[in-house]
């Protein structure tokens, strides 16, 4: 996922040890258990990089195989409402409590299928919910089920789910509901084994009202009829945080025979044409690391809202609309989520706390996708764009030196999303690419696709990525690196004194223009900026000084356009520069961006700024109750937090 610079982003885990409950004998009575504890440290037996914290499920007992939904979409009451039936592999001979992950579910009935075809009713307990694990949901039998069916309703404040009234969508004629799994709320919308170390197929009848169509991240139809009845099937094993669903007033246009882009009717051209080289993307992809696994890969442009980039949502990755802009300058997000198909989808970080190895992998593979299609050039400058950034977080302290490692220790009692930052994209990425620079890309190139076929649908550990690095390409050239190069990359904090750093010639040029300017000269001619793409204007902003006179920004406002621009990469910079300069004519732009957009990296910036005074701090209140209606409960809890623990100079 692009999460992209928040947390977001990140993927889900492994085995996880816990307290093993005596099993009750079956009655049909559920009742309700003493509050249980936040997920346990893993016991010391356990190997710790394999171990969830993240999870009170128990994988090492049992995992689900495959999962079966029967849910009915109901916009009025913003419930998911049906049946979850969970396919049972059991690794002990011997009956154990079955435990899941839930977070807000009413649940009415559990029941049990020993193989017999006989359905049983089944007690269970669910515990009291822990603010970031949900309730812990405990399934007591006498002998071992081979199917457990729970039927439930979601909650109107499930943290994996937006509803959004038909005046908060693109064309405002039909209401809009969409998930958002990762990391861990799809145990907000199913109740299952919330982690990405236990995969799992599934399929899905899902009914709406008849005027709405509904997608999952399964085989979707591209000339599928619009009736509300619908029937999905993901044959891959996936993680609980790949689990997608969307529903509204969606529709198809054809990219190639197996590609294209499903949005909201008035978007749908602009959509098709932003992302028309996404079969070249996926052929060129191809070509470096192996076929592509999933059948289709499609995008689902959500309305503005969604709190991401993007999130890789297998066969249908879920997209920002802020990234069509109209010369494909910011579909590098494409070339991202597209990645996650061999890195994460494909080999998934067995918890979070190895989330590098999901999106550092990503990211590396999503700049050789724009380097092959889009130039060196435009690959490099993105590159000192994320390398700039990070160094950023690191001066200003933004990420704890605890958190600056790839190979994080657990995560135990922290939300996983703590422990998403550039560390993981960016880290990551430089990484994989000090790796290519000292084995050279042809060897590099080859370890990788070997990696990706390896491990193919599994989920893993850092461990497991290092005992493969160490046997298949240390080997290759054993003077090309040492040990302590690689420690200082995967346990030390910060960015090695040894990295090469990346370098642009284009942003020299912008660099030049820049300082010209701020002497005394010019604005950059528009010969010149004409030119620019997306990054060259980032650059540009970002190396403006802390703030400027009053003259200068108004100059750069009335030279360049910048109040109002629809392009959220420019407005994420341009607006944080506005208010620090108190240029309050930007004040009515600011507004209606914030109210329009919900994808917290660019509008978490904004929002920074404005607290630090107290009337910026007024302003972020007023915009924010009037944005709030339409915000992504992931996006209204990151400003509400900014908010409460703001402390303005004046």
């Amino acid at each position: 996922m692009r999460l992209v610079l928040l947390m977001s982003l990140v993927c889900v885990m492994a085995l996880t040890a816990c307290q093993r409950n005596a099993p009750a004998p079956a009655a049909a009575a559920p009742v309700v258990a003493k509050p249980a504890p936040a997920p346990k440290a893993p016991e010391p037996a356990m190997p710790a990089r394999t171990h969830d914290e993240s999870s009170y499920a128990e994988p090492d007992v049992v995992r689900i195989s495959n999962l079966t939904l029967d849910l009915a979409v109901d916009f009025d009451k913003k419930q998911l409402a049906g049946s979850a039936t969970l396919d049972l592999a059991w690794h002990d001979l011997q009956p154990h409590p079955l435990v899941l992950d839930t977070r807000d579910l009413a649940i009415s009935k559990i029941e049990g299928n020993d193989g017999t075809d006989t359905w049983v009713p089944l007690t269970y307990e669910l515990a009291p919910r822990d603010p970031i694990f949900g309730s812990k949901l405990t399934i007591n039998s006498a002998r071992q089920m081979r199917q457990v069916r729970i039927t439930y309703a979601t909650s109107p404040q499930a943290s994996g789910l937006q509803w959004l009234e038909p005046g908060m969508t693109e064309g405002k004629q039909l209401p809009f509901m969409f998930s958002q799994s990762e990391a861990i709320h799809a145990r907000s919308w199913i109740p299952l084994q919330d982690t990405p170390g236990v995969r799992f197929s599934y399929s899905a009848h899902i009914t709406t009202p008849p005027s709405v169509m509904a997608l999952m991240s399964a085989d979707n139809n591209p000339a599928a009829v619009r009736n509300g009845n619908y029937s999905f099937r993901m044959e891959q094993a996936v993680p609980s945080y790949l689990l997608a669903i969307a529903a509204g007033d969606l529709v198809f246009r054809r990219i190639s025979d197996r590609s294209g882009v499903w949005s909201e009717p008035e978007m749908a051209e602009k959509a098709k044409a932003e992302f028309a080289d996404t079969e070249k993307m996926i052929q060129t992809t191809e070509g470096l690391y192996g076929p592509y696994r999933w059948t289709r890969y499609d995008l689902l442009v959500l309305p503005p809202s969604f709190p991401f980039g993007g999130m890789e949502n297998p066969r249908l990755t879920f997209a920002t609309p802020t990234v069509i802009v109209g010369d494909k300058s910011l579909v590098s997000l494409v070339a991202h989520e597209l990645a996650h198909s061999w890195s994460g989808n494909l080999v998934t970080n067995a918890s979070w706390k190895d989330i590098w190895l999901n999106e550092g992998f990503t990211t590396y593979v999503q700049s050789r996708i724009t380097e092959a299609l889009y130039g060196q050039d435009v690959a490099e400058m993105e590159r000192v764009i994320d390398q700039s950034e990070l160094a950023r977080e690191i001066a200003n302290d933004d990420i704890k030196p605890a958190d600056q490692v790839l190979i994080l220790p657990p995560l135990t009692g922290r939300d996983p999303d703590d422990g998403l930052s550039d560390i993981a994209y960016t880290k990551g990425a430089w990484f994989l690419q000090f790796l290519e620079q000292r084995f050279g890309r042809p060897t590099f190139d080859a370890f990788l696709r070997g990696y990706f076929d390896h491990f193919a649908f599994h989920s893993i550990s850092s461990d497991d990525f290092e005992s493969w690095m160490r046997a298949n390409l240390l080997p290759k050239d054993p003077k090309a690196v040492t040990d302590a190069e690689l420690h200082a990359w995967l346990h030390e904090p910060g960015i090695p004194v040894f990295a090469v750093r990346a370098a642009s010639e284009r942003f020299n040029a912008v660099d030049v223009a820049r300082k010209a300017w701020l002497d005394g000269g010019a604005l950059p001619a528009s010969a010149a900026t004409s030119k620019w793409m997306t990054q060259e204007w980032i650059r540009f902003l970002e190396g403006m000084p802390e703030t400027l006179t009053a003259a200068q920004v108004a100059a750069l406002d009335s030279g360049f356009h910048f109040n109002g621009t629809p392009n959220g990469e420019i407005a994420m910079r341009w607006y944080p520069l506005a208010v620090r300069s108190n240029y309050t004519a930007a004040r009515p732009g600011m507004a209606a961006f914030l109210q329009k957009i919900g994808r917290r990296k660019l509008i978490i910036p904004i929002y920074e700024a404005l607290v630090k005074t107290q009337d910026g701090l007024a302003f972020a209140k007023g915009v924010f109750e009037k944005a709030k209606p339409g915000y992504h409960p992931i996006t209204t809890a990151s400003v509400e937090e900014l908010i409460a623990k703001a402390k303005p100079a004046h």
